[in-house]
């Protein structure tokens, strides 16, 4: 037999190499199915937050009261309206109007409470609510509505008020403001010592009407003060119309002053003192109320809550009346 036939088999140093690459390429494989298995994992959780999400979206889309029935029974019809009166707010002419036909549609509804707790705001939006409650009051003539006042109806707040049948109030209520105002700042000065140019290039002689970093022009504020008479004279008539002979001839009374609840009844701006549920048990003489007032859907709330705000229409951002206490 010869010996130099023989295989002698691998060296010591190629086993230790074939075993390294051996033990990388396990290392490899068993990476890959853990990337496998990560992969998997995190494919299922995107899917069930997808589901999670298309769950989620109509109950943060519709109004929190969509799964709401509607009570059996007679009862009286409650419509809030809080804050300030403007697009897109709480008390949008669009909500509260939404409310109003509700309730007027709903064959139990016996009576109406519009509590107002608002210090004013866009005339438009509370001129809308004003004409609308007088169109249903007329096609709707056995249902009565009473303006119930809470804290504070000021200026727009009043306006829509004036339309109910009849109003009242806590004797410690604020009630008024019937005028309206324009304000705003001027810059002129500011920018004189800061050495700020101001460049303005308008097409019309009075584009750049009440411009806060332009030099204020008497033309300009005469407009604006029969622009605000005229807006003045409208809702003085509104509150004419909706009080009559019950209004009382106080010569301030159309000045822009607020006046207590107590004093209120006095001048004739408010027929008595109560609360809603003091209406709804002894004026109309159903103490079962029920909410109309549309609500936010939830996601809607959230954004309200994170502030995000959306503007509507180039008016938001203009001056508006309000019944603000200074």
């Amino acid at each position: 037999m010869d010996i130099s036939d023989q295989d002698p088999g691998p060296s010591p140093e190629r086993a230790k190499s074939q075993s390294w690459e051996q033990g990388v390429l396990q290392e490899l494989a068993l990476s890959a199915v853990k990337e496998q298995r990560r992969a998997r994992r995190w494919s299922l959780v995107f899917r069930f937050a997808l589901l999670a999400y298309l769950v989620a979206l109509p109950v943060l889309y519709f109004p929190r009261d969509w799964l709401s029935f509607e009570s059996d029974g007679r009862h009286t019809a409650l419509i809030q309206v809080n804050g300030i009166i403007a697009a897109g707010s709480n008390a949008s002419a669009d909500r509260i109007v939404g409310g109003l036909r509700a309730a007027y549609d709903d064959d139990n509804t016996a009576g109406i409470v519009l509590r107002i707790n608002s210090p004013g705001g866009s005339p438009v939006q509370a001129g809308y609510v004003s004409d609308e409650i007088r169109r249903l009051r007329a096609k709707h003539p056995n249902i009565p509505i009473f303006a119930v006042i809470a804290d504070v109806a000021a200026s727009g707040g009043y306006y829509v008020a004036v339309a109910a049948d009849r109003i009242y109030a806590d004797k410690a209520s604020l009630v008024g403001s019937i005028g309206v105002l324009m304000n705003g700042f001027g810059f002129v000065d500011g920018m004189e010592k800061l050495g700020v140019e101001r460049r303005l290039i308008t097409a019309g002689t009075d584009k750049a009407f009440l411009d806060p970093f332009s030099p204020l022009q008497v033309a300009h504020v005469e407009h604006a003060r029969e622009l605000l008479q005229e807006v003045h004279n409208q809702f003085i008539d509104a509150v004419r119309a909706g009080r009559g002979k019950r209004l009382g001839d106080n010569p301030s009374l159309f000045s822009g002053l607020l006046w207590s609840g107590e004093r209120s009844v006095q001048l004739g701006l408010v027929d008595g003192l109560g609360s809603a549920s003091y209406v709804a048990r002894e004026l109309i003489g159903e103490e079962t109320i029920r909410d109309f007032t549309p609500s936010k859907g939830l996601l809607d709330s959230l954004m309200d809550r994170l502030g995000v705000a959306r503007v509507e229409g180039w008016y938001a951002s203009m001056p508006y009346w309000r019944g603000q206490i200074r």
